[in-house]
């Protein structure tokens, strides 16, 4: 059986087409929607995960995309449900801090013409995991109107702990990275 190159791809864009519906889901307090539109990301992560490794059909385009989508999901759902008052904000500006600050050392990277090569860390793999538990375990709750402590906590401390882990061990890999430029 062949399956064309793109459909892996085009499964990453259709999750990346969900993050608007799952933002106005939360937002208008449809959190049952929010929270099917998710396992629906989560799912079609899955699938396009197989179809690449399974059937070879791994692209620089989807080693992109992928994590792109990953990354406006989650971060989509932390800034709204930290809107919305359904988790700390300090968690908010903790995770999407860690991004932007990845994403501003790639960008200077670039500017001083010394791209970094991003690979992820087990522990950032770590901290997707916790991240998405969290976010699902949220989600659920308002859903299903169930009490998720202690969890919640667990999980949170658990982001916590990954997130400053992993921007740690970034930092010092870029700063490594960095100091190899000449001065002139």
């Amino acid at each position: 059986m062949t399956i064309p190159h793109s459909i892996p791809n085009l499964i990453t864009l259709g999750r990346i087409l969900l993050v608007p519906i799952v933002v106005w889901a939360i937002a208008a307090g449809e959190t049952e929607i929010a929270f099917l539109v998710f396992v629906v990301a989560g799912v079609s992560d899955a699938v396009d995960g197989f179809l690449a490794r399974r059937f070879n059909l791994r692209s620089e385009l989807g080693a992109l995309l992928d994590p792109l989508a990953d990354k406006a999901l989650l971060v989509s759902i932390f800034v709204t449900l930290g809107i919305w008052g359904a988790i700390p904000r300090w968690i908010v500006i903790l995770v999407v801090s860690r991004d932007i600050m990845i994403v501003a050392a790639v960008i200077v990277s670039w500017l001083f013409d010394r791209p970094v090569a991003m690979r992820p860390l087990m522990v950032s793999k770590l901290n997707t995991a916790a991240q998405v538990a969290f976010a699902a375990l949220v989600l659920a709750s308002l859903s299903f109107g169930f009490e998720p402590k202690p969890y919640d906590i667990l999980l949170m401390t658990l982001v916590t702990i990954f997130t400053l882990v992993s921007v740690g061990l970034y930092l010092v890999e870029w700063v490594r990275h960095m100091s190899t430029i000449e001065v002139r």
